[in-house]
């Protein structure tokens, strides 16, 4: 099974950057159907949506729930995280495609990382990189003091409506979307809880709608774009969801990919 960690050298990969040293391997799969569906080329448009906590048991347990995902995506594949699975350590593994313990985030920290990034590859090759998150969660705190564009809010709904415009607005190479809605409502009412379903419904049908508009206002480009949690979850004791073990609910997530080609002008 793939690791979270090589979130990062794929997204370079199929953008035709050379990978960071002594990072996670790219995804084979995802890159050689990346190569097929561009012909050789490299993506030039990258969607990157993060939801939070959706683990591979709920997929497995769920299937029919997912199916939007699915009818958007090219790839679905089970994908393991790091330890301590929790918010932070995991999506910073998942975008420098190092361990925790060289990353250094090895808790529910959220400092500042200062090793080389996805997003360091990314600038540093003259890519335009937006963040879209929400105000205190760690993607909105960890990759901070970089030379690309922040959008922070304090909704779900307004982190939803400002990615929909950048995508419109075709000015950016990638676009990274959080949305941690599940995880907030599974703490407090447990994973499978209605509550809790009713927002991972809502994450599968935002990640349908944006790649819908991707495929209208990003047609001239070659498009690549994922649907990638950072952690699984569990329920413990008084009916509640938790993370951060190391167990298979804890640990094995679910990422799809897709790809749009561009279009003939």
């Amino acid at each position: 099974m793939n690791g979270i960690a090589s979130v990062a050298a794929t997204v370079a990969a199929v953008m035709g950057l050379p990978a960071v040293k002594h990072t996670a391997p790219e995804n084979g799969e995802v890159c050689a159907l990346a190569r097929e569906r561009f012909q050789g080329q490299n993506a030039d448009r990258v969607l990157l949506y993060n939801p939070d906590a959706v683990a591979l048991w709920l997929y497995a347990k769920y299937g029919a729930l997912f199916d939007g995902a699915l009818r958007v995506s090219d790839l679905a594949m089970p994908m393991m995280s790091v330890m301590p699975s929790v918010t932070p350590v995991c999506f910073a593994s998942m975008y420098t495609g190092l361990a925790p313990i060289d990353h250094g985030i090895q808790s529910y920290t959220k400092p500042v990382l200062r090793v080389p990034t996805l997003f360091d590859a990314l600038l540093a090759a003259g890519k335009r990189v937006a963040l879209v998150s929400t105000a205190g969660d760690s993607i909105s705190m960890i990759f901070l003091e970089r030379k690309m564009d922040y959008y922070i809010y304090d909704t779900v709904d307004e982190v939803n409506r400002k990615a929909h415009e950048l995508v419109r607005n075709d000015a950016h190479d990638v676009i990274v979307v959080y949305n941690g809605n599940y995880d907030t409502t599974m703490h407090k009412f447990g994973p499978e809880s209605d509550e809790a379903m009713a927002q991972l419904r809502r994450n599968i049908d935002d990640y349908a709608a944006l790649v819908e508009a991707a495929k209208v206002h990003w047609a001239a480009h070659n498009v690549c774009y994922g649907f990638l949690p950072d952690h699984g979850c569990h329920e413990i004791d008084g009916g509640c969801g938790s993370h951060g073990l190391d167990m298979p609910e804890d640990m094995n997530v679910i990422h799809f990919y897709g790809f749009l080609a561009a279009q003939p002008r």
